[in-house]
């Protein structure tokens, strides 16, 4: 890596590790492109060098705080026999860290980054490499995407491999799925219901289970 490059990763940090202290100060709402580049020590100009927007910032930012969820994966399915049982436990795991933090989720993978920026995921584990050190390979092709949907479908394809749904409903049982899940975040962000985080999860995962088991059925 050229001495560029690690200047820009270096200054990429400052300002990531800027926002992530407001984050976890002021919540996720309280981050401005200004209070980043005051804490920093830099102009805002400074800022945009290194971010096209505020949401791209705050996306990094916010990814700092998924670390529970990552280094829990590993536990979460070491006991599962199979494909099935494996999408389930990563969903429950999922559901569970996402729904204690939903702002934080939903700035990482329902923010509007244009195509462009489609590989922050990529990068943020280029800046950050050992967060994945842990990780069982078959869990990289995931956790390496950010469109929701392909991160999906990804683990869901496994479940088809081994004959549990059928290549043909997959697209359609991911879509369910993803549009259930979303709406419970929305629902937990929005506070429209006040399930407790054990409830808001065991209801989840049981809708994706019915899913599942209808398309078992045909």
């Amino acid at each position: 890596m050229d001495k560029k490059e690690l200047q820009r990763r270096r200054m990429m940090k400052y300002f990531i590790d800027a926002a992530a202290q407001i984050i976890a100060e002021e919540g996720i709402e309280g981050v401005t492109i200004r209070k980043v580049a005051d804490l920093a020590g830099y102009n805002v100009a400074t800022v945009y060098n290194y971010f096209s927007n505020l949401e791209h910032l705050i996306f990094f930012a916010a990814m700092r705080f998924t670390r529970e969820y990552v280094c829990s994966l590993p536990d979460y399915i070491k006991t599962t026999s199979n494909a099935l049982e494996k999408y389930l436990r990563i969903w429950e795991c999922f559901c569970h860290y996402s729904f204690s933090k939903p702002l934080i989720y939903h700035a990482i993978f329902f923010t509007k980054l244009n195509n462009s920026l489609a590989d922050s995921m990529q990068e943020y584990y280029q800046l950050y490499p050992q967060e994945l050190k842990q990780q069982p390979e078959e869990l990289l092709p995931m956790l390496l995407q950010q469109n929701i949907y392909e991160r999906t479908k990804t683990i869901l394809a496994a479940c088809a491999t081994e004959g549990f749904i059928s290549w043909e409903a997959l697209p359609e049982i991911n879509e369910m799925t993803l549009l259930i899940y979303q709406g419970m975040l929305s629902r937990i962000i929005n506070k429209q219901v006040n399930y407790t985080l054990d409830e808001a999860v065991k209801r989840t995962m049981q809708y994706i289970k019915r899913i599942i088991l209808a398309y078992q059925a045909i």
